[in-house]
């Protein structure tokens, strides 16, 4: 005499051959998300995978379910990078590709450079990346610029400067009268903007505000009012010789042209007539030490 429950089970023997069975976690797919709540699946539950931002389906199954053999159908589902379209540019650019992968295919995080062909000027980003939306990024633009023509600078002048309209990325160069120095970039270039880039300075020597003095100048002994008359250029420095009582001795400090200004060091005593007969020079002292 059966029992009720072998009864059961001899109606649906399949069933209960393979009773207890339960599925793994899901196997994982490349570019692909799925909710994985727990380390085991029950017969007959459902699991959707998710591609990836960048990432699309192709024609696999997405959503699969636990079988009766405790195995996930076979899995078919790829996920595929999002592919961009060559961009439009106009006759005068040039791209440059990098591409992730080989192949004449744009695709997700790709990017392209941007190029234009002179004199026109790029606007906007030079480079572009293929987004998750299938788009690029940002696409420039190439656009005529031109620049007025340049100006002259305070004590100087321009080289060879023709006066004409100037287009994007041309340039000028600047120099300064005699005894001025050039500060800055020696040259000016018209930029993006339409207009020129900063121009150079010119910065004017400093006459040495004493009538007579022995000082250091490049590492040798001048006298101002037979070497020096000229004065120093802009960003020279001299040293002048200064005398420490205490000690009987001499020390020297600099002083810098700064475009024209020339400040004495506080220490420096320029001598009378009657005191430099009597009194030795702080140049010809002996040297105080550290």
């Amino acid at each position: 005499m059966f029992s009720p429950a072998l009864s059961v089970c001899l109606l649906a023997l399949t069933h209960c051959a393979l009773a207890g069975k339960v599925c793994p976690r899901p196997p994982e797919v490349q570019f692909a998300t799925v909710d994985v709540s727990k380390s085991v699946y029950e017969v007959g539950e459902q699991i959707e995978y998710t591609c990836r931002p960048g990432f699309v389906p192709n024609s696999g199954q997405r959503r699969y379910t636990c079988l009766p053999t405790g195995r996930w159908p076979l899995n078919t589902l790829l996920c595929l990078p999002v592919t961009c379209a060559p961009p439009s540019l106009s006759e005068f650019g040039v791209l440059s590709y990098r591409r992730l992968k080989p192949g004449n295919v744009s695709t997700f995080l790709d990017t392209i450079t941007f190029e234009c062909l002179p004199p026109l000027a790029l606007i906007g980003n030079e480079t572009a990346t293929c987004m998750a939306n299938g788009n690029w990024s940002g696409i420039p633009e190439c656009r005529s610029v031109t620049c007025p023509t340049p100006t002259g600078i305070e004590n100087g002048f321009i080289n060879f400067a023709v006066r004409r309209i100037y287009h994007y990325n041309e340039s000028v160069s600047y120099g300064c009268q005699p005894s001025y120095v050039l500060d800055g970039p020696k040259e000016s270039r018209c930029e993006k903007t339409g207009n020129w880039s900063i121009k150079p300075t010119c910065k004017g020597p400093c006459k040495i505000p004493v009538k007579k003095a022995v000082v250091l100048y490049n590492g040798e002994k001048k006298r101002v009012q037979n070497d020096l008359k000229e004065g120093i250029q802009h960003g020279e420095t001299i040293s002048f010789y200064c005398k420490n009582k205490e000690k009987s001795c001499a020390y020297t400090v600099a002083a810098q042209c700064v475009d024209g200004n020339l400040t004495l060091p506080s220490c420096f005593k320029e001598r009378g007539f009657f005191s430099s007969l009597v009194k030795k020079d702080p140049s010809d002292m002996t040297p105080c030490e550290d």
